[in-house]
């Protein structure tokens, strides 16, 4: 068990690295695709060692897919002993299409277009214009937000191919419903169709945790991991879980809700209504909650979250007792949640991830080794603990992944087009 620092993904490329083989029931020129994109650049020659396919099946079916413009041939930018012409490689167009990622968030959106390949084009962020929405104003926000970003990027609505949307609370993504969101004010709303019909692009939804995980494994570290967690801690607190190279969401797309399982019956009072909820003490409304009785401050002097936040983890640091056993409560907590992680899904990979990772009092190393000591000594080492500080983009980049993947379907799949 280790932690590391912040850090990117080494790998070219964008998407999960399946193992070699694959085992999905996609198409082969679906399967083809996928590979170009999770190598970057890749001559024919390895995409038919990596699928275990002839290389002639592989030369008809890339010439499918550069007559469609949704792949290219480039001079290999890799090293090679040989002389003359530098080997042909593949990779994906850069113009093969467009998709929008877009987080909506408590206080304040964020969105982005990234291409075809997984290269971002273009980013923008708004305040929201409230916590909690009546439905409307939300798809005003978001209708907004995205023409905004299309302006900003030159382009036109029509180069858009898809939208991903994703928001707290609980989300079932095949439906496209959401049961409960801290953002809205009604329950069990038919989201995906109404932001659809507003947006006026096919849209795919679901919960923010899972957008950070998504973003994890198309763009960082679990891109090359069968299985592993992704732990966030913002202002609530979330879990995304990835098992055999797959993003899982329970049988009705409501699981991995981390933040609401129970750390203390009858304990401190949490946004979805509950009591001893684990957000209830780690979540950034927990610590401010918190630190208004811990800094002696008066109501006049209650500022925005960040602000609040700021200031108790500057106390802390300056020796400030009463801080310092805020953070101090919130790790413990946060230990028992990841030893119960590793317990329940034995991941070789536990990822913190959101901006709460700057206060490395959630994971101090006190914090990690008792995670260690609550988790069932089973003759090896437990789950390697990553500590990934993303920018405020990346959940809308993982958005943008969900919606790359479906599209990549309906492209590539049964509904494909011969030319």
């Amino acid at each position: 068990m280790n932690a590391a620092t912040q850090h990117g993904s080494a790998l070219e490329g964008c998407g999960p690295v399946l193992p070699s083989g694959g085992r999905a029931p996609k198409p082969l020129r679906q399967q083809i695709f996928e590979r170009v994109r999770a190598a970057g650049q890749t001559p024919r020659i390895d995409v038919s060692k990596d699928l275990g396919i002839s290389p002639g099946s592989v030369t008809q079916l890339t010439s499918e897919l550069i007559a469609h413009n949704l792949v290219v041939e480039a001079e290999t930018s890799h090293e090679t002993s040989t002389r003359g012409r530098p080997p042909v490689a593949l990779e994906v167009a850069p113009d093969a299409g467009y998709v929008v990622g877009i987080k909506l968030g408590d206080f304040n959106h964020s969105a982005v277009i990234v291409d075809f390949a997984g290269k971002q084009v273009a980013e923008l962020d708004c305040a929201a214009a409230a916590q909690k929405h009546e439905v409307d104003g939300l798809l005003v926000e978001a209708e907004t937000l995205l023409a905004r970003l299309i302006k900003s990027a030159d382009m036109t609505h029509d180069q858009i191919s898809g939208v991903g949307v994703g928001l707290a609370g609980m989300v079932d993504h095949d439906a496209g419903l959401v049961p409960w969101s801290p953002l809205l004010s009604s329950r069990n709303v038919p989201l995906r169709d109404l932001l659809t019909e507003r947006l006026g692009l096919p849209v795919y939804i679901d919960n923010d945790a899972n957008m950070l995980t998504l973003a994890e494994l198309w763009f960082g570290a679990g891109r090359n991991k069968q299985s592993f967690a992704v732990v966030t801690i913002e202002y609530g607190v979330g879990m995304g879980l990835v098992l055999d190279n797959r993003l899982y969401r329970g049988s009705g797309g409501l699981g991995m809700e981390l933040g609401h399982t129970k750390v203390q019956l009858d304990g401190a009072l949490c946004r979805c209504g509950n009591r001893g909820c684990l957000e209830a003490y780690v979540a950034d409304y927990a610590l401010v909650r918190e630190a208004r009785i811990a800094l002696d401050m008066k109501a006049e002097q209650f500022g925005p979250v960040q602000v609040m936040l700021e200031t108790l983890y500057d106390q802390a640091k300056a020796g400030n007792e009463r801080a310092r056993t805020i953070f101090r409560r919130a790790g413990r907590y946060l230990s028992v949640a990841l030893s119960n992680v590793a317990h329940l899904f034995d991941p070789s990979l536990i990822i913190l991830s959101g901006e709460r990772m700057q206060y490395d009092y959630l994971y101090a190393e006190d914090v990690l080794s008792e995670m260690k000591a609550l988790t069932l000594d089973k003759g090896r080492d437990g789950p390697e603990i990553d500590i990934n500080v993303w920018g405020g983009f990346v959940w809308a980049r993982g958005a943008a992944a969900l919606a790359l993947s479906a599209t990549t379907d309906e492209l590539l799949g049964d509904g494909w087009a011969e030319a």
